[in-house]
């Protein structure tokens, strides 16, 4: 196989093999702990502009299907494993992960210490770096020079939210899913409770949203700071108190902000399917599947009307919020999971119960 360079901009390099397409490739560099679940990692539009990390060492083992994608197109910048299964083994595999990276001009690099990479990243925060070819023309100097100067991307949302709005028709609730960059499993389970949705890009206004006479707005996940989706966040601050909303991940931290709070990044984000959350309401701990590089800053919810629901056990950030005045919640993992754990999949029939309370309570008015 070809060898390949991992340049980070602190100087560090890693060599190692390549595979999937052979274009050179610059992104932001974070680190992903799932054990299982790399095809939704791949196809999951959050990590738009990164290069994607596995801290699992073997990758690839039942390879690519038609079942498990998160987006059709994929939006990662690059992907980095210790080892990559050749030869895969199951009933449902179609391809490798090399020949699907190949046909979507998506460069990968194995054979590296990425227990090193973590390290580095955990110590330092995410990194900007370069998948490129190690070949005697490379100029270690310049290249890291090039990426200090490259600033941070702001458009993430613009690229993956979809241009035009589409309908996921059913015959139950009508949600309104504002789309900053969907994972498809969120569309999954609304489906699954028959649930009439319209996907709306994501500067869809206030009042185009509200023409649609919905029963509920689900905010979805999506990549970046969410600072940058200025659009995004004057349409929630118009929804507020019109109609109940369900927020996940970005969508969490949009509302969060619309509502007067405020974002910070994290060193280096939480991504994987191993995060203890708990529930302050209940008691209860769940392990979540995450996937984010912000999070909401606990001590700025004071002057505002939402008030804290979860906390995240590693480090005491914020894992939801729920609005004091309004039906609206809205939480910063991923309870549709793919890839990860399911317990908190009883969000969406909360979501559900919260539309056909304020139904009910429409009905009594009349």
């Amino acid at each position: 196989m070809k060898k390949r360079l991992l340049i980070l901009e602190d100087g560090t390099v890693f060599t190692g093999s390549a595979f999937g397409s052979e274009r050179a490739s610059q992104g932001e560099v974070v680190f992903t702990t799932g054990m299982t679940g790399y095809q939704e990692t791949i196809s999951d539009p959050s990590f738009y502009g990164q290069i994607v990390t596995l801290t699992y060492p073997l990758i690839g083992n039942y390879g690519i299907n038609r079942d498990d994608f998160e987006s059709i197109t994929p939006a990662i910048r690059g992907f980095v494993v210790r080892e990559l299964a050749k030869t895969p083994s199951n009933f449902r595999c179609d391809l490798t992960v090399d020949e699907y990276l190949t046909s979507k001009d998506i460069p990968g690099i194995e054979g590296i210490d990425t227990r090193k990479l973590t390290r580095i990243i955990r110590s330092k925060g995410s990194v900007k770096a370069i998948l490129t070819a190690a070949d005697e023309e490379v100029n270690v100097d310049e290249v890291v020079a090039k990426l200090q100067a490259t600033p941070a991307i702001t458009h993430h949302v613009r690229e993956v939210s979809p241009k035009a709005a589409y309908p996921s028709p059913g015959r139950g609730k009508r949600v309104v899913l504002i789309d900053y960059g969907m994972k498809h499993g969120i569309l999954r389970e609304l489906n699954k409770r028959d649930c009439d949705v319209l996907v709306v890009p994501y500067n869809t206004s206030a009042e185009e949203i509200l023409a649609w006479h919905p029963d509920g707005i689900m905010l979805s996940n999506g990549p970046g700071n969410p600072e940058d989706v200025v659009e995004g966040i004057e349409t929630v601050r118009n929804l507020i108190g019109k109609v109940p909303m369900f927020g996940i991940c970005l969508g969490h931290q949009i509302f969060s902000l619309a509502s007067g709070a405020r974002s910070f990044k994290l060193p280096f984000g939480h991504r994987g399917g191993n995060h203890p959350v708990k529930d302050l309401r209940t008691g209860r701990t769940d392990l979540t599947s995450q996937n984010h590089g912000y999070a909401i800053d606990t001590d700025s919810l004071k002057d505002t009307d939402l008030e804290i629901t979860h906390i995240a056990l590693n480090d005491g950030t914020c894992e939801g919020v729920r609005h004091k005045k309004y039906p609206i919640f809205t939480v910063q993992y991923h309870p549709e999971a793919s890839p990860g754990p399911e317990d908190s999949n009883h969000l969406f029939d909360e979501f559900i119960e919260m539309m056909e309370v304020e139904a009910g309570k429409g009905k009594q008015h009349a």
